[in-house]
């Protein structure tokens, strides 16, 4: 047996089908043209997530600069059922974090996740985000509609608007000590 290997890969116009029924499959909700437009210019912001060269999963944000601050948002990520606990979502956010930190401008990670996805809650929980906000009747067409913001502060910030800003940043990771700048 060969041992497995998780990669990274853009996304292309040559991939972008294999990303739309990635989706399909992995999420109640479906994403409409323009989202997928948004995701080839994403950049490293978008990946596909090879497992032993097959497309199992995908990660997409987009920076986000509403209430005064400069977010990350990831507006998915995801892996196929069968691949789960291989430690592919792992790789995804770890690129996610990685990108917010070698940036070094960003204010916070932040998401939404179905209320009663618990497998999705307790796997962002695990990397220090925190349920700051629950959005009532935010999916249209699925139940439950509700949704969590779930949020992980990158660096304190003076949010006047009140406390759903986590202050605790002493979630560190080791591999973050890169610390270079983009021409």
């Amino acid at each position: 047996m060969t041992r497995s290997n998780i990669e990274l890969g853009d996304v292309t116009p040559h991939n972008i089908k294999q990303l739309k029924k990635l989706n399909r499959v992995v999420f109640p909700v479906s994403y409409n043209h323009k989202f997928y437009i948004d995701v080839l210019e994403a950049g490293e912001l978008a990946k596909l997530v090879y497992y032993n060269d097959i497309v199992v999963g995908a990660v997409c944000c987009r920076i986000d600069t509403s209430e005064n601050q400069r977010r990350l948002y990831i507006m998915t990520l995801g892996c196929l059922s069968s691949y789960r606990r291989l430690g592919i979502g792992t790789v995804m956010f770890q690129h996610i974090l990685n990108y917010a930190e070698k940036d070094g401008n960003f204010d916070s990670i932040f998401l939404h996740v179905q209320v009663n996805n618990e497998g999705a809650i307790a796997f962002y929980k695990k990397f220090g985000f925190q349920i700051v906000e629950t959005k009532e009747h935010y999916y249209k067409r699925i139940e439950p509609a509700d949704a969590y913001v779930l949020q992980k502060a990158l660096r304190t910030t003076n949010n006047a608007g009140g406390g759903n800003i986590n202050h605790n940043t002493s979630q560190s990771n080791g591999h973050l000590e890169r610390k270079e700048k983009k021409a």
